[in-house]
């Protein structure tokens, strides 16, 4: 467990004068910390480090809550997004709903990406809300998320603005992604601590996660799958503590002799995504059907058809 001393860059107050108060306990690292009599140290609450040591592990070790709880946090806070796409928003009862994680599985080319554009262009138009944006293969697109703008007046301006509230970061391994979405949630809980609503965050797109995780799988060790839960944890975790509507793509792969297929990433990913849907291209007649195989509040099994864009179409 590590030593008090690695919490005091994060909270200067816990500094040499502490430990030593610390030490004269018997308490040297964090565990002895946690394991020291609560009741004890209450009384010794004068010394503001009680204190803050007290506040961080009640932070994170947060009561549970009951059904009634959680039904008032879904109705007050996790609200859906538009996806940008009519038929999609009417399967999913709304759109992307905030706080869960939903996946988009299918084929290359079957329209993951657009749909995950769509939904930028979507929430940072008609949401007011800013959008982070993670591209792992290059396919973002400023001038495709161009397109998907309806705005009938000042479109040259609604534009500007529209794109200034997607910020897209490059990514090409599960290092780096965990790096970004850690820096990303630093700057969440100071937005938080400095009440700043304005143009809040409401939609992380991970474009795609499959291409991030399937490099570290495989073989006799468990590092890989770690990883993996570890970052669908993370995703949960930022979804659910600070009301982002989070959308992932993943990729197919056959499902034995049958011709069929299925989602990647295996059964243990299977539990991560709140929602997964499955797309399915018709190019000859520039459709797309859209398949629920896993929802929280709808039995799987229901599809709904869509006209997919040509790159050259404009809103109208």
């Amino acid at each position: 467990m590590a030593p008090l001393k690695h919490l005091e860059m994060e909270n200067p107050i816990i500094d040499a004068c502490f430990r030593h108060f610390c030490a004269s306990h018997g308490i040297l690292t964090v565990e002895d910390f946690l394991l020291h009599d609560l009741y004890d140290l209450a009384a010794f609450a004068e010394r503001q480090g009680i204190t803050v040591m007290l506040s961080l592990i009640e932070l994170q070790c947060r009561p549970l809550l009951n059904g009634m709880e959680l039904l008032e946090d879904l109705q007050r806070n996790k609200h859906t997004l538009s996806s940008g796409d009519r038929e999609m928003d009417s399967l999913l009862q709304g759109g992307f709903r905030q706080g869960q994680v939903t996946e988009l599985v299918g084929p290359s080319s079957s329209g993951k990406t657009q749909f995950c554009m769509q939904a930028a262009a979507s929430v940072a138009e008609k949401q007011d809300g800013s959008v982070f944006y993670v591209d792992t293969g290059n396919s973002f697109s400023a001038r495709r998320i161009a397109q998907f703008i309806c705005g009938s007046s000042d479109a040259a301006a609604l534009r500007k603005r529209v794109l200034s509230r997607i910020s897209c970061h490059t990514v090409y391994d599960i290092y780096t992604m965990f790096d970004t979405l850690q820096g990303l949630e630093v700057a969440l809980k100071s937005q938080v601590q400095m009440n700043v609503n304005e143009c809040r965050l409401r939609l992380l797109v991970v474009d795609s996660v499959s291409s991030l995780i399937t490099p570290i799988l495989g073989g006799s060790g468990s590092q890989g799958r770690a990883l993996m839960v570890a970052l669908g944890y993370l995703l949960k975790k930022l979804a659910h503590e600070h009301n982002i509507a989070v959308l992932v793509t993943n990729h197919t792969v056959g499902a034995g002799e049958s011709g069929k297929t299925k989602p990647a990433l295996g059964e243990t990913w299977k539990s991560i995504p709140h929602v997964r849907l499955m797309l399915s291209r018709d190019h000859m007649n520039n459709s797309c059907t859209i398949s629920v195989l896993k929802h929280t509040s709808m039995p799987s099994g229901q599809t709904v058809r869509t006209m997919t864009r040509k790159d050259s179409q404009q809103c109208l």
